[in-house]
Protein backbone atom coordinates (compact mmCIF):
# COMPACT_ATOMS: atom_id res chain seq x y z
CA UNK A 1 0.00 0.00 0.00
CA UNK A 2 1.72 3.18 -1.01
CA UNK A 3 2.54 5.50 1.90
CA UNK A 4 1.73 8.99 2.04
CA UNK A 5 3.07 12.12 4.13
CA UNK A 6 0.92 12.49 7.86
CA UNK A 7 -0.43 15.52 6.93
CA UNK A 8 -2.01 13.86 3.86
CA UNK A 9 -3.32 10.90 5.33
CA UNK A 10 -5.41 12.80 7.94
CA UNK A 11 -6.37 16.35 7.48
CA UNK A 12 -6.94 18.47 10.82
CA UNK A 13 -10.19 19.33 8.96
CA UNK A 14 -11.57 16.47 7.30
CA UNK A 15 -15.06 18.08 6.15
CA UNK A 16 -13.41 20.52 4.36
CA UNK A 17 -12.47 19.01 0.98
CA UNK A 18 -11.91 19.78 -2.81
CA UNK A 19 -14.76 19.68 -4.97
CA UNK A 20 -14.46 17.21 -7.93
CA UNK A 21 -16.91 16.22 -10.89
CA UNK A 22 -16.44 12.60 -11.44
CA UNK A 23 -17.96 9.66 -9.43
CA UNK A 24 -14.74 8.17 -7.86
CA UNK A 25 -13.69 11.89 -6.50
CA UNK A 26 -16.83 12.68 -4.90
CA UNK A 27 -16.42 9.30 -3.02
CA UNK A 28 -13.01 10.41 -2.38
CA UNK A 29 -14.29 13.37 -1.11
CA UNK A 30 -16.69 11.92 1.46
CA UNK A 31 -15.33 13.68 5.11
CA UNK A 32 -13.32 10.64 6.83
CA UNK A 33 -15.49 11.44 10.52
CA UNK A 34 -18.81 10.47 8.92
CA UNK A 35 -17.58 7.19 8.06
CA UNK A 36 -14.94 5.91 10.87
CA UNK A 37 -16.12 8.64 13.83
CA UNK A 38 -14.77 10.99 15.19
CA UNK A 39 -10.76 10.95 15.41
CA UNK A 40 -7.74 12.30 16.61
CA UNK A 41 -5.50 13.62 13.29
CA UNK A 42 -1.69 12.67 12.84
CA UNK A 43 -1.16 16.34 13.65
CA UNK A 44 -3.94 16.93 16.18
CA UNK A 45 -3.03 17.80 19.92
CA UNK A 46 -3.87 15.22 22.49
CA UNK A 47 -6.24 16.92 25.00
CA UNK A 48 -8.34 15.91 27.35
CA UNK A 49 -12.28 16.42 26.57
CA UNK A 50 -14.65 17.65 28.27
CA UNK A 51 -18.11 15.84 29.17
CA UNK A 52 -20.11 18.02 26.32
CA UNK A 53 -17.48 17.13 23.97
CA UNK A 54 -17.85 13.34 25.35
CA UNK A 55 -21.62 13.61 24.85
CA UNK A 56 -20.91 14.73 21.19
CA UNK A 57 -18.99 12.10 20.23
CA UNK A 58 -21.46 9.81 21.81
CA UNK A 59 -24.21 10.64 19.61
CA UNK A 60 -21.50 10.40 16.63
CA UNK A 61 -20.23 7.61 16.68
CA UNK A 62 -23.73 5.84 17.90
CA UNK A 63 -25.99 7.32 15.47
CA UNK A 64 -23.78 9.55 12.72
CA UNK A 65 -21.13 6.99 11.96
CA UNK A 66 -21.56 4.82 8.81
CA UNK A 67 -18.93 2.74 9.72
CA UNK A 68 -21.23 1.47 12.92
CA UNK A 69 -24.02 1.30 10.74
CA UNK A 70 -21.85 -1.34 8.36
CA UNK A 71 -20.23 -3.35 11.22
CA UNK A 72 -23.62 -3.99 12.20
CA UNK A 73 -24.93 -4.96 9.27
CA UNK A 74 -21.42 -7.31 8.68
CA UNK A 75 -22.87 -8.87 12.36
CA UNK A 76 -26.29 -9.70 10.93
CA UNK A 77 -24.78 -11.65 8.11
CA UNK A 78 -22.90 -13.73 9.82
CA UNK A 79 -26.23 -14.40 12.21
CA UNK A 80 -28.21 -14.96 8.94
CA UNK A 81 -25.90 -17.18 7.16
CA UNK A 82 -25.56 -19.31 10.38
CA UNK A 83 -29.76 -19.02 11.02
CA UNK A 84 -29.49 -17.61 14.63
CA UNK A 85 -31.97 -17.14 15.87
CA UNK A 86 -33.55 -19.64 13.34
CA UNK A 87 -37.29 -18.64 14.70
CA UNK A 88 -36.93 -15.31 12.81
CA UNK A 89 -36.52 -17.26 9.36
CA UNK A 90 -34.76 -16.00 6.70
CA UNK A 91 -34.88 -13.50 4.02
CA UNK A 92 -35.06 -9.77 4.44
CA UNK A 93 -37.47 -9.56 6.61
CA UNK A 94 -35.08 -12.40 9.24
CA UNK A 95 -32.13 -10.32 8.17
CA UNK A 96 -33.58 -6.85 9.46
CA UNK A 97 -35.40 -8.16 12.54
CA UNK A 98 -31.06 -9.58 13.16
CA UNK A 99 -30.06 -6.19 12.14
CA UNK A 100 -32.33 -4.42 14.23
CA UNK A 101 -31.09 -6.57 17.44
CA UNK A 102 -26.86 -6.16 16.95
CA UNK A 103 -27.73 -2.32 16.20
CA UNK A 104 -30.00 -2.20 19.79
CA UNK A 105 -26.90 -4.25 21.44
CA UNK A 106 -24.66 -1.81 20.02
CA UNK A 107 -26.38 1.36 21.37
CA UNK A 108 -26.04 -0.15 24.46
CA UNK A 109 -22.98 -1.16 24.51
CA UNK A 110 -21.35 1.95 23.19
CA UNK A 111 -23.76 4.10 25.85
CA UNK A 112 -21.87 1.79 28.06
CA UNK A 113 -18.51 2.16 27.11
CA UNK A 114 -18.93 5.94 27.30
CA UNK A 115 -20.34 5.78 30.63
CA UNK A 116 -17.04 4.02 31.38
CA UNK A 117 -14.65 6.09 29.89
CA UNK A 118 -16.22 9.15 31.07
CA UNK A 119 -15.51 8.31 34.58
CA UNK A 120 -12.38 6.49 33.68
CA UNK A 121 -11.09 9.72 32.30
CA UNK A 122 -10.05 7.07 29.12
CA UNK A 123 -10.03 8.78 25.44
CA UNK A 124 -12.82 7.61 23.40
CA UNK A 125 -11.88 8.76 19.44
CA UNK A 126 -9.17 6.75 17.54
CA UNK A 127 -6.15 8.56 17.36
CA UNK A 128 -4.20 8.15 14.25
CA UNK A 129 -0.51 6.48 13.95
CA UNK A 130 2.12 9.31 14.01
CA UNK A 131 4.27 6.64 11.82
CA UNK A 132 4.89 5.39 9.08
CA UNK A 133 4.50 1.84 7.35
CA UNK A 134 2.23 -0.85 7.12
CA UNK A 135 2.96 -3.28 9.86
CA UNK A 136 3.48 0.06 12.17
CA UNK A 137 0.40 1.12 11.07
CA UNK A 138 -1.80 -1.87 11.41
CA UNK A 139 -0.14 -2.50 15.09
CA UNK A 140 -0.93 0.25 16.29
CA UNK A 141 -4.87 -0.02 15.04
CA UNK A 142 -5.08 -3.33 16.49
CA UNK A 143 -3.33 -1.94 20.17
CA UNK A 144 -6.33 0.67 20.19
CA UNK A 145 -8.72 -2.38 20.40
CA UNK A 146 -6.66 -2.61 23.94
CA UNK A 147 -5.76 -0.05 25.46
CA UNK A 148 -6.09 4.25 25.02
CA UNK A 149 -5.16 7.15 26.58
CA UNK A 150 -6.38 8.31 30.11
CA UNK A 151 -6.51 11.69 30.76
CA UNK A 152 -3.39 13.19 30.47
CA UNK A 153 -3.09 11.80 27.12
CA UNK A 154 -0.16 10.72 27.51
CA UNK A 155 -0.20 7.18 29.29
CA UNK A 156 -2.23 4.20 27.98
CA UNK A 157 -4.66 2.29 30.19
CA UNK A 158 -6.78 -1.17 29.36
CA UNK A 159 -9.47 -0.53 27.63
CA UNK A 160 -11.91 -2.01 30.60
CA UNK A 161 -15.11 -0.52 29.63
CA UNK A 162 -14.93 -1.82 26.29
CA UNK A 163 -14.70 -5.05 27.29
CA UNK A 164 -17.04 -4.77 30.35
CA UNK A 165 -19.53 -3.42 28.02
CA UNK A 166 -19.46 -6.04 25.15
CA UNK A 167 -19.64 -8.72 28.35
CA UNK A 168 -23.23 -6.96 29.05
CA UNK A 169 -24.38 -6.36 26.00
CA UNK A 170 -23.85 -9.80 25.08
CA UNK A 171 -25.83 -10.88 28.36
CA UNK A 172 -28.22 -8.31 27.35
CA UNK A 173 -28.61 -9.70 24.26
CA UNK A 174 -29.07 -13.65 24.70
CA UNK A 175 -31.42 -12.77 27.22
CA UNK A 176 -34.37 -11.76 25.35
CA UNK A 177 -33.93 -13.72 21.76
CA UNK A 178 -36.10 -16.32 20.98
CA UNK A 179 -35.72 -19.81 21.84
CA UNK A 180 -32.80 -21.15 24.60
CA UNK A 181 -29.48 -19.67 24.75
CA UNK A 182 -26.78 -19.50 27.00
CA UNK A 183 -26.49 -15.66 28.01
CA UNK A 184 -22.77 -16.62 29.40
CA UNK A 185 -22.01 -17.73 26.33
CA UNK A 186 -23.34 -14.93 24.74
CA UNK A 187 -21.40 -12.52 26.95
CA UNK A 188 -18.18 -14.18 26.13
CA UNK A 189 -18.92 -14.53 22.14
CA UNK A 190 -19.85 -10.77 22.30
CA UNK A 191 -16.04 -9.72 24.06
CA UNK A 192 -14.18 -12.24 21.54
CA UNK A 193 -16.23 -10.30 18.57
CA UNK A 194 -15.22 -7.18 19.98
CA UNK A 195 -11.26 -8.38 19.80
CA UNK A 196 -11.69 -8.92 16.31
CA UNK A 197 -14.29 -6.89 14.42
CA UNK A 198 -13.02 -4.07 17.03
CA UNK A 199 -9.77 -4.61 15.69
CA UNK A 200 -10.84 -4.73 11.70
CA UNK A 201 -12.66 -1.65 12.28
CA UNK A 202 -9.68 0.08 13.99
CA UNK A 203 -7.46 -1.26 10.75
CA UNK A 204 -10.35 -0.10 8.59
CA UNK A 205 -10.17 3.46 10.00
CA UNK A 206 -6.24 3.58 9.76
CA UNK A 207 -6.06 3.00 6.54
CA UNK A 208 -9.50 4.75 5.48
CA UNK A 209 -7.86 7.78 3.33
CA UNK A 210 -5.53 5.58 1.68
CA UNK A 211 -8.28 3.46 0.95
CA UNK A 212 -10.08 6.31 -0.33
CA UNK A 213 -6.71 7.22 -2.56
CA UNK A 214 -7.10 4.09 -4.00
CA UNK A 215 -11.06 4.31 -5.13
CA UNK A 216 -10.55 7.92 -6.55
CA UNK A 217 -7.58 10.24 -7.95
CA UNK A 218 -5.38 11.44 -5.19
CA UNK A 219 -5.12 14.72 -6.16
CA UNK A 220 -8.87 15.00 -4.95
CA UNK A 221 -8.10 14.36 -1.39
CA UNK A 222 -6.52 17.49 0.17
CA UNK A 223 -6.43 18.85 3.54
CA UNK A 224 -8.09 21.88 4.06
CA UNK A 225 -5.94 25.29 3.56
Amino acid sequence: MAQQSQVDRYPENPTAQESAPSKPAKVARLPIEWMIGPYIPVQGRLQTLSNRQRTQIYFQQTFLTAGSYAARAFSAGIDQARGEPHEWGGGFAGYGRRYAARYGQFVFQNSVVSGGNALLGLEPRYDFCRCEGFWSRTRHAISRNFVAYDRSESRLRPQIPMYTAAFGAGLLYNSWLPGQHSIWTGGVYSMLSQVGIGSGYNFVSEFALDILHAVGPKKQVRPAK
